[in-house]
């Protein structure tokens, strides 16, 4: 198959870039692909919202930078926060104009929440479903245009770049450069050559890296995994961001995310004791950045010796709570919890990726005809920990940039030839399919026990060792069998894993979500720890 683009992922960002690049490019095929649904993204469990300077008499641009550089902790790129802040409130009304609908006030005007780390009240939101929302509206936008296909069920397993001709290919090769990608049909089972002169890798996070996560179950990193194959610059994956609450339920994955709104709305955090507790770790309690929250509640849990704190809304009246959050509403009541009555417990879960495939502020990764936007890529917006609710606006700002960086020259280029399909010679079907779930279940222990919120040296070098067992078992196995869905995701998550603690290791201080007690505090050197 050919096609002029090629968009990896149906998120906010895959989608809006396909959306400007069909208005852009009438004449050219712009085909995206998913894995599952179109619908099934990290977008879609977004609960917050998506911030913006929208009420100029409170809030300004210099404000939401200044926000966005105290959460990074010294490691976000200045020029790409200021470009961000600036042209967002451009793109929010943009999605508007597709229909997306925020919440507002009796006399009309939007609901803007405050989150940790914001100095105004400046979120958008859609009660508690604005990922939910937002991907509703560019999916139906989307369908206006002739030019976008959308494929589903189609497992995207490696990149094809010269390596594929037979060239060799090393991190210090200057030219690699992406011709298309080799994709699974999960509906035939075959392999199947996609060509394209143009790709948008928007494949999502890798929170199922952990034994506990916020992010859907297709959240396996293989956009982060396939780059680092291709021989593409990954950076900051050390900074894996915990939402400090999701809803604490023994067994259940992924976890129920309690949106940090409700903090901001006046939830307050308790120890088991019912002792309101973030006073003592900061002086913005409640409403500091994620990863001093994080922390705080895993020192609480460990003190305490339990698994979970909770979240006090009993102050809340039911009618402001069931109309901005319904859905957490519902949820507790299913499990038997009456917010205006009864503390929710929770607990930290792996939530979100601040590092990934190094762009620079024009979506362009270090392979050619390769750009990324979204939560895969690593543009240097978020540094060390992403400001709440700053991930959507970053999706719709990089996929705006990624469009306008593709022009009619990129077009001239032939589709590249001599390469070969998928090679299955030597291969049968699996025989055991709990040599992958167990591999799976090992992996998520690891991560979640040894490179958590808070790590250690000994701790990242067991992590280290167990993980390079798995991976040569895992290669053993990707040789001698057939590729699945299975197989590939827990090879992706094996890579995302390795990633994580070689960033953790090389990072000898503290920083950020990056907490070592080898290395208490911060050094000297602010640097991005490129893999």
């Amino acid at each position: 198959m050919k096609t002029d683009v090629l968009v990896i992922g149906s998120g906010i960002a895959g989608v809006s870039f396909a959306i400007k690049m069909a208005k852009k490019f009438p004449d050219k095929t712009i085909t995206i692909l998913t894995k599952t649904v179109a619908d099934e993204t990290n977008t879609k469990y977004a609960q917050g919202g998506v911030a913006g300077v929208w009420d100029a008499a409170t809030d300004s641009f210099e404000k939401h930078i200044e926000d966005t550089l105290v959460a990074g902790d010294g490691l976000c790129n200045t020029a790409i926060v200021k470009m961000v802040v600036e042209e967002g409130p451009e793109r929010i009304r943009e999605i508007i104009s597709y229909g997306a609908s925020f919440d507002t006030d009796t006399d009309g005007n939007y609901s803007l929440g405050k989150e940790g780390g914001h100095s105004e009240s400046r979120i958008l939101h859609h009660k508690d479903v604005t990922g939910k929302e937002l991907e509703r509206a560019l999916l139906h936008e989307m369908a206006k245009y002739a030019n976008i296909h959308l494929l589903h069920h189609c497992f995207v397993l490696d990149l094809i770049t010269q390596h594929h001709q037979g060239y060799l290919v090393t991190k210090s090769t200057p030219d690699i450069t992406c011709f298309g990608i080799y994709a699974l049909n999960t509906h035939t089972n075959k392999v199947e050559t996609i060509l394209s002169k143009i790709t948008l890798l928007a494949a999502g996070g890798c929170g199922q890296a952990y034994r506990t996560t916020t992010n859907p179950t297709i959240a396996t990193g293989d956009g982060v995994a396939m780059v680092y194959r291709a021989k593409g610059r990954i950076e900051n994956m050390e900074f894996i961001q915990f939402h400090p609450t999701a809803l604490y339920e023994p067994g259940v994955s992924p976890s129920f995310l309690i949106t940090e709104a409700v903090r901001g709305d006046g939830g307050i955090l308790r120890n088991k004791a019912g002792e309101a507790f973030m006073e003592k770790y900061d002086a913005r309690k409640d409403l500091a950045p994620r990863d001093i929250v994080a922390r705080a509640i895993d020192s609480e849990m460990k003190i305490a010796g339990t698994e979970f704190v909770y979240l006090d809304c009993t102050l809340f009246s039911v009618e402001k709570f069931v109309h901005h959050f319904p859905t957490i509403y519902e949820k507790c009541k299913s499990i038997g919890i009456d917010v205006s009555k009864h503390y929710i417990p929770v607990a930290p879960a792996a939530h979100y990726s601040c590092g990934g495939v190094k762009t620079n502020e024009n979506g362009q990764t270090s392979i050619l005809h390769l750009l990324a936007a979204g939560e895969v890529a690593s543009t240097g917006l978020h540094g060390a920990n992403r400001l709440a609710s700053n991930s959507l606006l970053e999706a719709m700002v990089f996929a705006h940039k990624c469009c306008d960086t593709v022009s009619e020259q990129d077009f001239v280029i032939d589709f590249a030839t001599g390469l070969p399909d998928w090679d299955t010679a030597g291969t049968t079907d699996p025989k055991e399919m709990i040599l992958i779930t167990q591999s799976l279940k090992e992996l998520q222990q690891i991560m979640s026990d040894y490179v958590g919120i808070v790590r250690t040296d000994v701790r990242l070098e067991r992590a280290m060792k167990r993980i390079d067992l798995l991976h040569a078992e895992t290669e053993l196995l990707y040789q001698a069998t057939k590729v699945s869905p299975q197989l590939c995701e827990l090879r992706n998550l094996i890579t995302v894993g390795y990633l994580i603690v070689k960033g953790a290791q090389f990072r000898q201080e503290s920083r950020g979500l990056h907490y070592n007690t080898d290395y208490p505090q911060k050094s000297n050197l602010l640097q991005n720890i490129i893999l």
